[in-house]
């Protein structure tokens, strides 16, 4: 459930089946094109998808330099519904304390008569975290992402 003191979400039709978007998420060398705004590129380093799994991946503004993004880990592993992860634990499972901020990311996939529900829930662990979150572009990021994911998938379904 949404605490807007605390949460942040992004909402958006994906025009591609949910099978689609799931692979895109699920898939490394997908996940590598759309997870970070562009031009910016990514690296996925690990994705264990099951509870407790691994999520790390790494950013290069110039293609040669990559360095850490994300360290976490999946809490919650529904296969073509629902992933859940979280950067308050790393990938080893210890508690970490990650900039900008801590989050559990919730990610829902929902069949919709156009394509995919996709819905994207951000929890933080007090106001001031999610203000900080929203402060440093959470909109602009999430939401550039989840556009960059959307043309991804669609793209699939018209190739």
């Amino acid at each position: 459930m949404m605490n807007p003191d605390l949460d942040l979400t992004v909402h958006r039709v994906i025009r591609a089946p949910r099978t689609g978007v799931w692979n895109a998420w699920t898939d490394a060398d997908s996940l590598a094109r759309w997870w970070l705004p562009a031009p910016t590129l990514c690296r996925v380093e690990r994705l264990e998808l099951r509870p407790a799994g691994a999520f790390v991946t790494r950013m290069s503004d110039d293609g040669t330099e990559f360095v850490p993004h994300l360290d976490a880990c999946f809490l919650l592993v529904e296969e073509y519904e629902r992933l859940v992860f979280t950067n308050a634990l790393d990938s080893g499972w210890r508690p970490a304390a990650p900039a900008p901020v801590p989050m559990t990311a919730e990610i829902t996939l929902r069949d919709h008569p156009d394509g995919t529900d996709y819905r994207v829930l951000v929890r933080h662990g007090d106001p001031a975290a999610r203000a900080r979150h929203e402060e440093l572009g959470f909109a602009h990021g999430w939401g550039t992402v989840t556009d960059q994911l959307a043309r991804l998938a669609e793209s699939e379904v018209r190739a």
